[in-house]
């Protein structure tokens, strides 16, 4: 692991906190998914799920998982850079009584990617935004698909570069190694589609796009 790498992920770990893990989970268990997650639940949902194995990267208090498992994903892979958003999503496993189908591994995916199986689905919501290095990160991921690979990532605009610019400055201020990046849409569907992968549902909101792509 580069030195960069390893202080964006330390970084990570700090900016999802214990406390924004807390909040967040509040939030998820009063209101149900954002608008962006739902978009991209609708787009999984249209495959019958059922029995699938299920790999979520980057996946914050396990929304999606929760999700998934509901529309009857049967085995969940949860990888993430937060001790304490695994913890949030272990904890909202176990309050829903499938813990026991699910795994948990701490890291910089990149670097723990092998100790991850192949699964059926692969699922990276607003993630690949929080990773410097694009290529390696969707081709280690997509690598472990068998079937679909969903993602959401920000849409090149200057609204949402503006902010983005903002929060660096910010996070720079505060002295955190923790980055956002806008990689280009283009480049990240050419690296998905190089493993053999055809997009099957595309949405947008205002700051995200949506895609979900198949065998």
């Amino acid at each position: 692991m580069s030195m960069n790498s390893c202080c964006h992920c330390e970084g990570a770990g700090e900016f999802f906190s214990d406390k924004r893990a807390r909040r967040e989970l509040k939030r998820y268990r009063k209101r149900g998914p954002d608008k962006s997650t739902r978009l991209l639940l609708k787009g999984l949902a249209e495959r019958d799920l059922a029995g699938d194995s299920v790999l979520d990267i980057g996946g914050g208090v396990g929304t999606l998982q929760h999700e998934l498992v509901e529309l009857g994903a049967t085995e969940v892979h949860s990888a993430d850079a937060s001790q304490a958003y695994l913890d949030a999503s272990r904890v909202e496993a176990e309050r829903r009584g499938y813990a026991h189908r699910a795994s948990y591994t701490f890291g910089d995916f990149v670097e723990i990617a092998e100790q991850i199986p192949e699964v059926d689905v692969v699922t990276l919501d607003r993630v690949v935004c929080c990773y410097p290095d694009m290529p390696a990160l969707v081709s280690g991921s997509a690598s472990k698909a068998r079937s679909v690979y969903g993602l959401v990532f920000p849409r090149q605009r200057w609204p949402v570069r503006m902010v983005i610019a903002v929060l660096n400055l910010l996070n720079v201020l505060k002295r955190s190694a923790f980055r956002v990046f806008i990689h280009r849409p283009d480049e990240i569907d050419s690296k998905i589609r190089s493993f053999g992968f055809e997009r099957q549902y595309s949405a947008k909101t205002f700051v995200w796009q949506v895609a979900v792509y198949a065998r």
